[in-house]
């Protein structure tokens, strides 16, 4: 019994890309689409007929061929490639010549007797609860806010270090 229920599915399997390949529509196409170049439809067909091998062996050759340089997406953690890196410092460069206007606001250390104004103060600009910001002030050093504009960023580190806060702009 059993071997007939796992002959069947393989029957259904086996029968399924044929299946597929007369009932294939594609739903996101339009009307423009039909008036496809029949040369690009032939190479369209060809291409998708590639394995993944296949078609990454002909995507760097298509790069060697037109000239175009390989994007460097960024990794969390890992370090810039050798080609990359003389991207990265002009990148660098140019953040220090450009006036920054976006920065993050760390708060690095706090006064122990303004700890409970640190806190009440962490509480109003976060929406935390008095646990979560008590626990995030012990933590420090640790990023309040990321991303903030200039103007807000230097208000909140007024405000902070006011209250006895040592808080840094990044």
């Amino acid at each position: 019994m059993l071997v007939r229920g796992t002959r069947r599915s393989a029957l259904k399997l086996a029968r399924l890309p044929a299946v597929r390949a007369r009932a294939c529509v594609r739903l996101n196409s339009t009307q423009a689409a039909a008036s496809v170049d029949p040369k690009i439809e032939k190479i369209v067909q060809d291409i998708s007929k590639l394995t993944l091998l296949e078609t990454s062996a002909l995507i760097s050759e298509l790069k060697t061929q037109l000239n175009i340089p390989d994007i460097a997406m960024p990794v969390a953690g890992a370090a810039p490639a050798g080609a990359a890196a003389p991207a990265a410092e002009e990148a660098k460069e140019e953040e220090v010549k450009e006036e920054k206007t976006i920065f993050a606001i760390k708060l690095e250390s706090f006064d122990a007797k303004s700890k409970p104004k640190v806190i009440k103060e962490v509480k109003n600009l976060l929406g935390l609860s008095l646990v979560e910001a008590k626990k995030f002030v012990e933590a420090a050093p640790k990023i309040l806010k990321d991303n903030v504009a200039k103007e807000d960023a230097d208000k909140i580190k007024a405000s902070l270090e006011a209250l006895g806060a040592k808080v840094a702009l990044e």
